[in-house]
């Protein structure tokens, strides 16, 4: 169902879109200023209009812009979903891409298995010299 001549709350179309995987997400995106139409930061009952320019902040510092093509209130198939809107985001340069794809290993590799013992403490509290 989709509508070019009504509104829809951004919270909602960010969900249909498939731009987050459930609404409570979006809505958690733009409560903490990770969305942003046509400039200025949005709550999630801000209503959407054809023609608006969305910017979502992405993880990394990341940026992804779009503008709005199609409203619909109601899920769609994934496919029609990526007709709602024109992603406009510069693509990746490829130093970066492969930046990015050293840093995800090196964040796997030292992700902590276990709650850190008394002589791990103590040194993380000597390395932030907090004591």
């Amino acid at each position: 169902m989709t509508q070019s001549d009504t509104t829809v709350r951004i919270d909602i179309w960010l969900d249909v879109a498939c731009l987050y995987k459930t609404r409570s997400e979006a809505q958690r995106a733009c409560t903490g200023g990770k969305v942003e139409v046509n400039g200025q930061r949005v709550k999630p009952h801000r209503l959407l209009h054809v023609g608006d320019q969305i910017e979502l902040s992405r993880p990394y510092g990341r940026k992804q812009t779009l503008e709005v093509v199609g409203l619909a209130e109601r899920h769609v198939p994934k496919a029609d979903a990526k007709a709602l809107y024109h992603d406009t985001t510069p693509p990746i340069p490829e130093a970066e891409r492969e930046m990015l794809r050293l840093e995800r290993i090196y964040r796997a590799g030292i992700q902590r298995t276990h709650a850190p013992d008394k002589r791990e403490r103590r040194a993380l509290r000597k390395f932030k010299g907090k004591g």
